[in-house]
């Protein structure tokens, strides 16, 4: 069983690359700049799990590029079971101050991106499932500094519905709808606030916490342990307030 996650070398990609890994899997991590912390994953995944890892570049907005990949995939793993369309960005900045190539770029990499990998994966998936990441800034916390990002979010819901469609019954696509998770780069933002951030955030969240990455990366591969579970979105934010 292959598992490919875009975006996985670091965050909460590399969280369900491992999460996969433990389970017996064989993973490919997708990265564009962080190809240190890839093949540091990669290392560790093959020293720690008895499967096997791969760690290819891609620039997942590019439609070469993207057919390279799975080609790789199938070339060295022989198949993809899992495809998670994790791989994103945001742009958090006033109204004013955005243009139109800001837009066009968390677009193409939040929407486009998923769009391409997934249409490339599914020439060679047989049956299996596709999960989309998508998030609850694209269901009830919608934030004017980052409407481009909710837009993609909301096209990757969109998304979901329509390959569920075209791919049924032998594809399962599914959507997950995180709200804030403790992922590294939150870490590193909140010190630079003085922990102020997950502080005045957690107000928020009925739990009154950020997801650990870990709640995250179990839920995704729940999705490919029930076959039953189709063209859905799940939210998990912790409630919101």
């Amino acid at each position: 069983m292959v598992c490919l996650v875009t975006g996985s070398a670091k965050n909460l990609g590399k969280e369900i690359i491992l999460e996969f890994a433990k389970n017996n899997y064989d993973v490919v991590i997708n990265y564009l700049t962080s190809e240190l912390e890839a093949r540091e994953l990669k290392e560790y995944i093959e020293k720690t799990y008895n499967v096997k890892a791969l760690a290819i570049k891609c620039d997942i907005t590019k439609e070469n590029e993207v057919e390279n990949m799975i080609k790789k995939i199938i070339t060295e793993l022989g198949s993809i079971d899992v495809l998670v369309n994790n791989a994103a960005i945001e742009l958090n900045s006033e109204i004013n101050t955005k243009n139109i190539d800001s837009f066009h770029q968390v677009l193409d990499v939040n929407l486009v991106g998923s769009f391409l990998v997934s249409k490339y994966a599914k020439k060679v998936m047989k049956k299996g499932h596709i999960i989309n990441i998508t998030s609850n800034n694209a269901i009830n916390k919608n934030d004017p500094n980052t409407l481009e990002y909710d837009a993609s979010k909301a096209g990757i819901i969109s998304l979901t519905h329509n390959l569920a469609k075209e791919l049924s019954p032998t594809i399962n696509v599914n959507a997950i709808a995180p709200g804030w998770v403790l992922t590294d780069s939150i870490k590193k933002l909140d010190n630079e606030l003085n922990g102020e951030f997950i502080k005045s955030e957690s107000q928020n969240i009925l739990k009154e916490r950020f997801a650990n990455s870990q709640e995250i990366a179990s839920l995704v591969y729940y999705l490919t342990t029930n076959d039953y579970i189709n063209d859905t979105v799940i939210t998990i934010d912790g409630g919101s307030r």
